[in-house]
């Protein structure tokens, strides 16, 4: 467990760590100098899924679980802040993600701080290219280790979308899609489905870009291989879910 670095802002503590490279931010420490009454509210209300974890933090000498934030989601929290000194909070951030930001080629100056539709703006673009980062790297992990077996799983006829699993299941695409959220197999990252890496490198799925009808724009489509299929039946098989066939068999019984 990476041990924690503190900064100061007047006075208040900013913990924040490293997770994959990535900086995050003890959620508590940011809302509370935003100035949110109930931080764990203002995280849950204003914070998106992607943009938060739970992580174990060292406090007066224990571990304990706590909810960290991204970058994308110190923005959100900026953002809605009623506080005076959100604005001052803010020049302090800006000037840590910096880098960042000038990646993207755009510099902390006045018109980036103070003009907070600018702000949305770079947060958006940082959003985007981290969804971007992670549909490449879930490719790259379904393609390992031969990867000169792409042509031939494009081609593989028994790649499942999820709406043809779910219909055996008695579900929609969009229930089945939120199921396998809720049970920790996959999370939303944009408009597209990807797997948490404990799955990640199984085989379970096979992800494409794809020209969708009526737009000039490629988009992310993700199959479940066969292998992904078994994955799936045995998986729900544990938390007492059944295809329909079978309950269907097991009444008849």
């Amino acid at each position: 467990m990476n041990k924690p670095q503190i900064f100061n802002f007047e006075q208040n503590e900013v913990r924040t760590i490293l997770v994959n490279d990535e900086p995050y931010f003890v959620g508590k420490d940011v809302a509370e100098i935003l100035g949110y009454e109930r931080a764990d509210n203002a995280i849950r209300n204003h914070v998106d899924d992607e943009d938060k974890l739970t992580h174990q933090i060292s406090a007066s000498g224990q571990n304990r679980n706590m909810t960290i934030i991204n970058e994308s989601g110190l923005y959100s929290l900026i953002l809605k802040s009623k506080l005076p000194s959100a604005k001052k909070f803010k020049r302090w951030v800006t000037s840590d993600v910096l880098p960042t930001i000038r990646k993207h080629g755009m510099y902390a100056k006045e018109e980036l701080l103070d003009n907070p539709d600018l702000l949305i703006e770079v947060a958006s673009r940082l959003k985007e290219e981290r969804t971007k980062r992670l549909i490449a790297e879930q490719q790259v992990k379904e393609l390992k280790p031969k990867a000169d077996y792409y042509d031939t799983i494009l081609a593989n006829p028994s790649l499942l979308p999820i709406s043809v699993i779910a219909k055996n299941y008695g579900m929609s695409a969009n229930k089945m899609n939120q199921l396998l959220h809720d049970l920790k197999v996959q999370y939303k990252q944009g408009d597209v489905w990807l797997l948490y890496a404990d799955y990640q490198n199984e085989g379970y799925t096979h992800t494409e870009m794809k020209l969708w009808k009526g737009s000039s724009q490629m988009k992310p489509n993700t199959k479940w291989t066969q292998k992904g299929h078994i994955f799936i039946y045995q998986f729900l098989k544990k938390h007492d879910i059944y295809p329909t066939i079978e309950t269907l068999f097991e009444k008849e019984v």
